[in-house]
């Protein structure tokens, strides 16, 4: 035997399909013990999102064997938040709400030929300069997040309407995951409504 040989080496040379079985079999197990994801009962569900609200056991991807899910679920409340607001804005203008005056060169828009229009007349840019500033001044809040300041994933205390006012802990995770499954749906509707909007180049209802 040669002295850099481990014992495990030496059985796998002398006994390579058996050593192959028994590492099947191990696997096998392995997987067997692991939970399984409730939304995706064939893969082993990622236990990184255990814990918080909303999850179902679905990250397909693992972003979560790799990414704070604080981080993750920061991102996105921020993308589910502003899909709302977009699709509200989108189907809006397509059912004739506008803000006057109005400029001249709006008139006529809908919401898919506004945004052309828009850049040209520098509105876009300006509505990037803002995103950009508040972009900036949130990742203060999300940096001290992952640092641990306790701060909740897409809290900002903002709340005008006092929907978590004296609000049991069971009730303020009940409106949580109101938020988070809304904001989930408004982005496939959001991505959906563009999408038929550009495909018939028409307004509301977009067929």
């Amino acid at each position: 035997m040669h002295p850099s040989q481990s014992s495990s080496t030496i059985v796998r040379n002398l006994f390579p399909i058996s050593f192959v079985y028994i590492l099947a079999l191990s696997s096998t197990a392995l997987n067997a013990e692991l939970e399984k994801s409730p939304a995706l009962p064939f893969i082993a569900r990622p236990l990184n999102c255990k814990g918080y609200v909303g999850d179902v056991g679905f990250d397909p991807l693992r972003f979560s064997d790799f990414t704070p899910v604080s981080f993750l679920r920061e991102a996105e409340l921020k993308h589910g938040r502003i899909a709302m607001l977009a699709w509200a804005g989108f189907v809006s203008v397509d059912l004739g709400f506008r803000i006057y005056p109005l400029p001249e060169a709006y008139k006529g828009l809908t919401a898919i030929t506004a945004h052309n229009a828009l850049v040209e007349y520098g509105a876009m840019s300006q509505i990037l300069l803002f995103a950009s500033i508040l972009e900036v001044i949130s990742s203060v809040a999300v940096i001290q997040m992952l640092e641990g300041s306790g701060r909740k994933p897409g809290y900002f205390g903002f709340d005008p309407l006092g929907f978590l006012k004296n609000k049991s802990a069971a009730e303020t995770e009940t409106m949580e995951l109101k938020e988070l499954t809304n904001g989930r749906l408004a982005m496939l509707a959001f991505s959906g409504v563009v999408t038929q909007s550009v495909l018939t180049q028409g307004s509301f209802p977009y067929f």
